[in-house]
């Protein structure tokens, strides 16, 4: 809830930061900033490829790795260790001088039986790991054992602690683990007590995906939003979100209505190519924040191999991931304060994702942004969802705030207010011949219209185009504040005349010692706000509106 006085410290630290964000000429007090986040710790597992093709593909990912987990460590059928015949000394090596970790991932290959011998093979198991770690110069342990249930639990956790007792403290211990939205302790997910695991390793890492699976019958998403975000939710419930690394899909999931082709694995790099080559269609699903399509094979039609077999004519719907629904994942990195990402798998990729994959897992989401003066700004307040870009690339810091934007951006900010609560009783019109019922920002501007925050130019008119001025701003402020000038108050600035409709506002904002204007003396009121000086209001406010 909003008090009076809670409101009135709200609008002064606002007032303050708007006046800083203005001008390299404007006089201003130094504000204390918070650093955004930086350095997300983003690896990826690498399932095959030769030596040379994989360097070349990790130089192009523009520093995004810190960390590639290859599979070096096997299973035999007994449970003991064996050495892939994949393992590659100088990879270790190129990985090592670029700075980036070697830590390979000791798999079952979703074999049950494999996964409970190598767990009552634990001791022996978790030796013959050390020793190939320190034989081989590896950067510490991926544990990737997979389809067990409730009943491995105990020995999981015990493997796991073998193996930091025998492990130096700089060498990587990690856990991949299912994703498990709805808490389940049996089963599965069931097996992964994920307190006990992060109690002796350095991180979690969510497998978010395979929500659709192979054999399933119904199509669809391999990892929706809604689904990696209640996962990474009831994580959050058990462990801190500096052991946390979310799981990010290189891969979709192909349906056709035969069982050898319900849910097969398609990587991204094949996938977005299907549906052009068969003139089939693709729709992104808004809900999901994933992208499908739906084609049909003819009989003449070009084949395509999956699992080493062509598909067999028919109809197909196909859903995997692309820039869109990737970023959107990403997004959650921040959102959450995780400690970064990881990515099942590497040569699945589309070459397009290491574009902008540091750069959004590290928060910075707009390609515009970059050396920005407000990029920190902008970065937090768009974790926030606050504010948002003109594109998925492109924030436009630089052009100006509309009335119709602004309406927007307080209705995002004050939505779990007691304010919005007021909206229904009042009794205020808010209807304006040039905001149409259709127009996007129709119910933003109503509401905050109602409340009084910002009213129309007149009774019938809102000018939801026009660019926002900073009179304007301290207007609207002033009566959020419901703040009034003392009947001799006055304003500094020159260019503030006593008959100006903003005076009132101006003065009292200027009496109560939150007001600076620029170095030249002046107010500027008719100055407009640009987008990133909006971004920059709203992180000098963001503790007090949290």
């Amino acid at each position: 809830m909003i008090t009076r006085k809670s409101l009135f410290l709200i609008v002064s630290t606002l007032i303050l930061g708007m006046i800083v964000s203005m001008s390299p000429q404007l006089y201003f007090k130094k504000i204390p900033t918070i650093e955004a986040k930086t350095n997300t710790y983003n690896m990826t597992y690498v399932y095959y490829g030769k030596t040379p093709e994989l360097i070349r593909n990790v130089d192009a990912t523009n520093g995004a790795l810190q960390a590639i987990s290859p599979g070096y460590l096997e299973l035999t059928s007994d449970g003991s260790l064996s050495i892939s015949d994949t393992l590659d000394v100088a990879f270790i090596k190129a990985m090592h001088d670029r700075g980036i970790k070697v830590v390979p991932y000791l798999g079952n290959e979703w074999d049950r039986t494999i996964a409970e011998k190598a767990l009552k093979n634990r001791e022996a198991l978790s030796t013959a790991i050390a020793n190939a770690i320190e034989k081989y110069q590896l950067d510490g342990i991926n544990v990737d054992l997979e389809n067990i249930t409730e009943s491995s639990r105990d020995a999981l956790i015990d493997f796991v602690k073998l193996l930091r007792t025998k492990l130096p403290a700089v060498k990587e211990i990690s856990i991949a683990v299912p994703a498990n939205p709805n808490g389940l302790t049996s089963g599965l997910e069931g097996a992964y007590n994920l307190k006990a695991l992060a109690a002796t390793s350095d991180y979690i890492m969510l497998m978010a995906y395979d929500e659709h699976y192979p054999g399933d019958s119904e199509a669809g998403p391999v990892a929706s939003l809604p689904f990696v975000e209640k996962s990474t939710q009831y994580a959050l419930t058990q462990i801190p979100s500096n052991q946390l690394v979310l799981g990010i899909p290189f891969y979709g999931r192909l349906w056709n209505g035969q069982t050898a082709y319900n849910g097969v694995g398609v990587s991204n790099v094949l996938a977005s190519t299907l549906a052009a080559k068969y003139g089939g269609t693709e729709v992104y699903d808004e809900k999901a924040q994933s992208i499908h399509s739906e084609f049909t094979i003819h009989a003449n039609d070009p084949r395509t191999n999956v699992l080493g077999q062509s598909l067999p004519n028919g109809s197909y719907t196909l859903w995997y991931e692309n820039e869109r629904s990737i970023k959107a994942k990403l997004a959650l990195v921040q959102k959450y304060n995780l400690k970064g990402t990881g990515s099942w798998s590497f040569n699945q990729a589309t070459a397009d994702t290491w574009s902008y994959y540091d750069s959004w897992s590290n928060g910075h989401y707009f390609a515009d942004m970059q050396k920005h003066w407000s990029e920190q700004e902008v970065t937090e307040i768009a974790n926030k969802g606050w504010m948002v870009g003109v594109s998925t690339t492109q924030f436009a810091p630089d052009l100006p705030l509309t009335r119709a934007q602004a309406a927007t951006i307080m209705a995002r900010v004050l939505a779990n207010t007691n304010l919005v609560s007021k909206i229904q009783s009042t009794t205020v019109a808010a209807s304006f011949n040039d905001v149409p019922a259709e127009y996007w920002a129709n119910a933003d501007i109503t509401s905050m219209a109602k409340l009084g925050i910002i009213i129309g130019k007149n009774n019938q008119y809102f000018a939801p185009d026009v660019a926002m001025t900073r009179e304007e701003m301290s207007v609207m402020l002033s009566r959020v504040l419901k703040l009034q000038a003392n009947i001799t108050a006055t304003t500094p600035f020159s260019d503030v005349a006593v008959n100006r409709w903003s005076y009132s506002a101006i003065a009292a904002l200027t009496e109560s010692h939150i007001l600076f204007g620029y170095k030249d003396g002046l107010f500027h009121p008719e100055e407009r706000i640009s987008r990133a000086q909006m971004a920059t209001i709203l992180f000098r406010i963001q503790d007090q509106l949290g």
